[in-house]
């Protein structure tokens, strides 16, 4: 599983169960992808 941060976006890669899995380990932490972004992003 990897996980790309870029300013744009984010590129998760694996298989689709590690996805979901690393989705909602963020979700705990990040109601919205935005929200993650603007915390993690590189400015």
């Amino acid at each position: 599983m990897k996980v790309y941060v870029h300013d744009k976006g984010i590129i998760l890669v694996g298989k689709g169960w590690e996805i979901v899995q690393k989705l909602k380990e963020y979700n705990k932490e990040y109601s919205t992808v935005a929200q993650w972004l603007e915390k993690v992003a590189p400015k």
